[in-house]
């Protein structure tokens, strides 16, 4: 089966109904979801990106139907992740001649996959394009970190439309295929979903990544997704929720989540929530069961609030493994500008209490005092829970949250939707000068004043430190951050400079 996208553009991926999970079993997948592959028939043909593995037989025969295989000129391998390039070895079994067209990273990602390092690969970067007749081109944008070293996106020229891989998707398969054709709350639902559980710790980096794409002042009246929905209608109101999305997202909401052995913690939840809905009456409250509830719907409700509320009965001097385990992920994601409090009931120590107070100041949230019960609460035991969300409430009331509908625009940017904007051309690829770098014994303390501040990258949490340097970048020991040339790259994630942020 094939949808016409635009013009000489279709659709041939695949809808898969059954699926329930993602990366292992840590994404749950309420609505299945749909692997998109794109076939462009201009003067010459190209594929963009393949489905799963799964289903590699199915998509040869459907392309069988709708192309001669030797017909296709070039291959366009957005990311090698299994769900993008998985029907590639199949595929390239019967035209193995074909380029791939990929990053430099993705070159290693396919051969780790694929295990064929002789297939023509053809490197590419930001910029760079490829003719593919009667006027139109493809231009390319490294889109590393969202969500793998190895991803980009890429551009057609003419009918505007941007193959956008992994970023402004979602997991969701619906019997329609385009944006406006869909159920919006479902869909917007989803879109959240996919953000706060799969691109949260890269939240930076798709803010740096969609101002360096409208800075091509390029017009997007299509973006073509790896899953889900193609936008169509609006395209670009996705782009905008993004960029909104990944700024400290919250919105006047706060997530009370908690595990329990026999309800003296789960009575303590509800009467939190009954002391902050009376101080604040207007702020959403979700509760959950972390044992009972699908996690993703937590996490994409941490991502929400402004406050969380984390809760467990204490077990061998420990927290509820549930609850350990929540709070592992939500260490991962990196939630920004989040409060957070600790509470739970516990027949001696309360070490539960302790333990969840300690991983929520390590995972970076604004702490405060916890709450801990000996046995059932009693009538004084439910009226200090009730006055402990009263002030929970005035106290996260009075940080100023921002509600979502206040979310900042890109500043110098705008998203063009017109068709009067230039084409991009290529552009020649510089690299700047490395800075002079001095030997161990130059380098002497004081050289170079009392900066010592370490920055941390926010994309893989690997830190600079500027008593080391990073002599494989020609970076000196004790070169302070902002003496660090613009081109340094983190040598972990190889994300830029505009990643990291200061650290003590």
């Amino acid at each position: 089966m094939n949808i016409q996208v635009k013009n000489t553009v279709k659709w041939v991926g695949i809808k898969d109904w059954e699926t329930e999970y993602f990366h292992g079993t840590e994404y749950k997948m309420g609505r299945g979801t749909s692997y998109n592959s794109y076939l462009i028939q201009e003067e010459k043909t190209v594929l963009i990106d393949t489905v799963d593995h799964k289903f590699d037989e199915q998509f040869i025969a459907n392309l069988e139907q709708e192309i001669d295989l030797n017909q296709i000129d070039y291959i366009i391998t957005q990311h090698a992740e299994h769900d993008h390039a998985g029907a590639l070895s199949t595929l390239m079994a019967k035209i193995p001649n074909t380029p791939i067209y990929c990053t430099e990273a993705g070159v290693n990602s396919i051969i780790g996959h694929h295990h064929q390092p002789d297939w023509d690969f053809r490197v590419v970067k930001t910029g760079d394009t490829l003719d593919i007749g009667n006027g139109k081109a493809l231009v390319f944008v490294e889109m590393k970190m969202l969500h793998w070293p190895d991803s980009m996106a890429t551009y057609m020229t003419g009918d505007n439309i941007l193959f956008s891989n992994d970023a402004f998707g979602q997991h969701y398969c619906d019997e329609h295929l385009f944006n406006d054709e869909m159920n919006q709350t479902e869909l917007f639902d989803e879109c959240q979903r996919y953000f706060s559980n799969i691109l949260t710790p890269f939240a930076p980096l798709v803010k740096a990544k969609i101002e360096e794409v409208l800075a091509l002042g390029v017009p997007i009246d299509i973006i073509a997704t790896s899953h889900g929905c193609i936008w169509r209608e609006n395209a670009t109101q996705i782009v905008e929720k993004y960029y909104e999305w990944s700024q400290a997202y919250k919105e006047d909401h706060i997530t009370i989540v908690y595990d329990s052995m026999s309800g003296n913690t789960r009575m303590m939840a509800d009467a939190v929530a009954k002391g902050i809905r009376s101080e604040s009456p207007n702020t959403a409250i979700k509760i959950y069961n972390v044992s009972r509830s699908d996690k993703n719907v937590v996490l994409a409700s941490i991502f929400r609030s402004k406050g969380v509320l984390v809760g467990s009965s204490t077990m061998n001097n420990v927290m509820m493994p549930k609850v350990a385990a929540l709070l592992e992920e939500v260490h991962g994601l990196r939630f920004k500008e989040k409060a957070a409090a600790a509470f739970g009931s516990s027949g001696w120590t309360g070490g539960a209490v302790k333990r969840i107070d300690a991983r929520l100041h390590e995972a970076g949230f604004k702490v405060e005092e916890p709450l801990h019960l000996h046995w059932k609460p009693d009538t004084n035991g439910i009226e200090t829970c009730v006055e402990y969300g009263v002030a929970l409430a005035k106290a996260w009331n009075d940080q100023n949250v921002v509600a979502a509908d206040m979310g900042e625009k890109p500043q110098d940017a705008e998203v063009v939707t017109s068709q009067t904007v230039e084409e991009p051309q290529p552009k020649a690829a510089t690299v700047a000068e490395p800075a002079p770098v001095e030997t161990k014994e130059e380098a002497k303390e004081g050289d170079h004043g009392d900066d010592c501040t370490c920055f941390l990258c926010t994309v893989c949490n690997w830190i600079y430190d500027p008593k080391l340097g990073e002599p494989n970048q020609n970076v000196a020991p004790g070169t302070p951050w902002q003496d660090v040339p613009d081109w340094f790259l983190c040598p972990e994630c190889g994300i830029g400079k505009e990643v990291f942020v200061e650290v003590k």
